[in-house]
């Protein structure tokens, strides 16, 4: 198996362009945690947030999911703030999903090669240990409008 690599810049830049909803894993409701400040500042850039914690009813002002596979509106990244050994399972719900979203995403310091290979043989691009909030800022000066 070729070792992970992930998309180009370009490619990232226009997979964030084509972006409206992100599913946050393990998005928590305390404003100190990394999940919290990456979603609010990707809500303020104009991104829908659709929380996944099974432990919080709703975080920035939306509705949290108990999982993935109970979210019923299409969804365009999965972005996963778990344990690098904990994603297998995220992955696997992914795939599962009711809209398949085009990129499945491991924030900044996540890594897993069983997880990634799970979604891109379910055709979904994967992103890994990259922070979404950087490559947003980086890729895409300006706000969405």
């Amino acid at each position: 198996m070729m070792a992970f690599e992930n998309p180009s810049r370009d490619r990232i830049k226009e997979l964030l362009e084509q972006t409206k909803t992100i599913a946050v894993v393990g998005l928590s409701d305390k404003p100190d945690r990394t999940s919290y400040m990456v979603s609010a500042a990707m809500q303020a850039r104009g991104y829908r947030i659709i929380p996944v914690n099974p432990n919080v009813q709703s975080v920035l002002g939306e509705k949290s999911y108990p999982s993935l596979t109970e979210i019923d509106k299409p969804v365009d990244i999965v972005n996963v703030f778990r344990r690098s050994e904990d994603t297998v399972p995220v992955a696997e719900q992914t795939v599962q999903m009711k809209h398949k979203p085009k990129a499945f995403w491991l924030q900044q310091g996540i890594y897993n090669e069983e997880a990634a290979e799970i979604c891109r043989s379910n055709g979904i691009e994967v992103v890994m240990d990259r922070c979404i909030k950087v490559e947003d800022a980086i890729l895409r000066p300006k706000t969405k409008k």
